[in-house]
C-alpha cells in the first residue's frame, strides 16, 4: 500500500500545504502542482488509476487540528479576497458569494474544500490524525 503523509503542524497557510503535496504527490514529475484545487482534483484522479491497477493508496495527515484551524476562516477569507483581486482569471460573482457566505458563517473554509476534493475519490483512504 502507497501511503502519502501529510504534517499538519507544517501548515501555517494555502503554500505549504500545497508544498507537502508537491512533495508526495508530484517527486516523479517534472512539474508542480500550484495552489488550485481543481488541479488537486486532477492529481488524485492519477492515484484512483494507481490504485484500480492494483496499489491501494491512503494519505495519513497528522496533526490535521492544526490545519484545520490554519486554513479557517482567515486563510480562507485571503484566497477568496485574492481571486476577487483578479477579475478577469475568476467568476466575480461565484467568489463573492463564497465570500459572503463564510462571513456569514455558512461557507466553508479551505480545509473543509480540501476534504471534499478528497471525498470525490472514494478509493483513496484519508486518515485524518
Amino acid at each position: 500500500m502507497k501511503q502519502y503523509r501529510i504534517n499538519g503542524a507544517e501548515v501555517h497557510g494555502i503554500p505549504d500545504l500545497y508544498e507537502q503535496f508537491n512533495r508526495e504527490l508530484m517527486a516523479e514529475e517534472d512539474w508542480r502542482l500550484g495552489s488550485s484545487l481543481d488541479g488537486l482534483n486532477d492529481v488524485l484522479y492519477r492515484v484512483d488509476s494507481e490504485i484500480r491497477d492494483g496499489d491501494p493508496a491512503v494519505f495519513v495527515w497528522t496533526n490535521h487540528a492544526l490545519s484545520r484551524d490554519a486554513l479557517g476562516f482567515d486563510e480562507t477569507q485571503r484566497w477568496l479576497q485574492n481571486k476577487l483581486a483578479q477579475p478577469t482569471s475568476f467568476n466575480q460573482q461565484r467568489i463573492q458569494s463564497d465570500l459572503d457566505e463564510l462571513r456569514n458563517g455558512a461557507g466553508k473554509t479551505y480545509f473543509e474544500l480540501i476534504l471534499e476534493v478528497f471525498a470525490d475519490h472514494p478509493l483513496i483512504e484519508l486518515e485524518l490524525r
